[in-house]
């Protein structure tokens, strides 16, 4: 089971940390995702992390903002997102699974999903 959390609403070049939080002891063997889904659009990848703390972000729209972290010793993923935009409204999910390293970015490969948090940017 995941757990989402951390999302809220800041202004325009703030900065929020996002947490997902697993249950399971077996944690740090999987790949942890992050994904988001704005109203109307489609889900869309933002970063991932492997099980040995190694992350791959979206290279379009948050790579050099973004920043995603494992602390396996306490089951959790973070993602900290600076200089946040408007744009980057919206509801963010963490996901578990065990995509291959040039497959992370696709969701159908992960297994469990955490409920989501909203992140709302004003501008």
């Amino acid at each position: 089971q995941l757990q989402a959390s951390g999302g809220g609403l800041v202004q325009a070049g703030g900065s929020l940390r996002l947490s997902c939080a697993a249950s399971a002891r077996t944690f740090s063997s999987y790949v942890i995702g992050w994904f988001r889904q704005a109203p109307g659009k489609e889900r869309e990848f933002v970063a991932s992390i492997n099980r040995s703390g190694g992350g791959a972000y979206d290279a379009g729209s948050v790579k050099g903002r973004f920043t995603i972290s494992r602390d396996n010793a306490k089951n959790t993923v973070y993602l900290q997102m600076n200089s946040l935009k408007p744009e980057d409204t919206a509801v963010y999910y963490c996901a578990a699974g065990r995509p291959a390293t040039s497959a992370t970015m696709l969701a159908d490969l992960y297994i469990y999903w955490g409920q989501g948090t909203q992140v709302t940017v004003s501008s």
